[in-house]
């Protein structure tokens, strides 16, 4: 008999368990599908509120793809940061191209142009205007030059210098020169502008978290009835907590794939204007948006401050409806 009870009695646990967890999870998709139904009930100020919410996550994430359209640009500019190495005059034409190898097989180096006193001489004839001048010379004083373009990670101030300095070390090199006011007023504009980004999007965020807030309170105070009831009959602070919680992210779901759609309708606005500049200037640019990634970061930024704002509201305002 002792061992007949034991199975017995670990079947009955299991089944508890079993009944508890589905229990549970009927609970939660009642909550789920109910609050939905509800806010369907209610279209246009469900409406208005996801707006709310789309507008305050389109607004930092437009200014976010528009910054990284900016830096792309600045990267594919002839005026993107570039080291100028002058080589000595008499330097020899098989350490020249070790030189060149050598850069080339760096990490940090994009690519090595190499110009010959030639091609430096009629450059400069071009862009200076003396070229009659410059013809009367008996010998080219000018050294060839390499114009070595880094990589987007070796384009920091702090790794330019250090590869100007490393560079310079080479016995061939007479002079080496960067433009590094550029490099570091393009760099602190980016920073800058991440960080008016930022404080937006915090503040915007801050305010989605009020108005879900506040919505969520009105819908509790209409309620307030209901939730009496629901607790004299012995429903928990999070039976009745979890309609409100899925309510907010649903206004944050709604208004996270609203804020995609302003989104992907200002980059499909702009996507062709921007392609017939670029092909006026010769340029191979091509607009950027958000992508697939960026989109769901979006949605499941607004779904988190939709339940962070019903959670706060319900929070605040449940434990304040009591039986009497």
């Amino acid at each position: 008999m002792a061992r007949s009870e034991i199975p017995q009695g670990a079947v009955q646990s299991k089944s508890r368990v079993r009944d508890r967890l589905g229990a549970w999870g009927s609970q939660h998709r009642v909550s789920f599908g109910g609050s939905l139904s509800r806010l369907l009930s209610t279209p246009i100020q469900t409406l208005m509120t996801a707006l709310v919410v789309a507008i305050a996550l389109a607004l930092p994430a437009t200014l976010l793809v528009a910054l990284g359209n900016i830096q792309q640009l600045g990267d594919s500019w002839d005026a993107s940061p570039k080291i100028s190495v002058y080589i000595k005059l008499r330097a020899r034409d098989a350490a020249i191209t070790q030189l060149i190898d050598s850069l080339e097989q760096r990490p940090q180096v994009s690519s090595v142009r190499y110009l010959t006193p030639d091609q430096v001489l009629a450059d400069f004839q071009r862009m200076s205007g003396f070229g009659e001048a410059l013809d009367s010379l008996d010998d080219n004083p000018l050294p060839a030059t390499l114009i070595v373009s880094p990589t987007q990670q070796g384009s920091a101030p702090e790794a330019l210098a250090a590869l100007a300095d490393e560079i310079a070390l080479s016995p061939i090199v007479d002079e080496v020169s960067m433009d590094m006011e550029w490099v570091r007023r393009l760099r602190e504009l980016m920073i800058l502008g991440k960080k008016i980004v930022a404080a937006l999007a915090g503040l915007l965020g801050l305010g989605v978290l009020l108005a879900i807030g506040n919505t969520i309170r009105l819908a509790i105070e209409n309620r307030r009835e209901e939730i009496v009831v629901a607790k004299l009959v012995g429903g928990t602070n999070s039976f009745v907590r979890r309609p409100f919680i899925y309510s907010g992210g649903w206004y944050g779901f709604m208004g996270g794939i609203l804020a995609c759609i302003i989104v992907s309708l200002g980059y499909w606005v702009l996507e062709g204007t921007v392609a017939r500049l670029a092909t006026l200037y010769q340029s191979d640019f091509e607009l950027s948006g958000l992508g697939f990634a960026g989109n769901v970061q979006l949605l499941l930024t607004g779904i988190v401050l939709g339940w962070l704002g019903a959670w706060l509201a319900v929070g605040r305002h449940l434990a304040t409806i009591e039986p009497k």
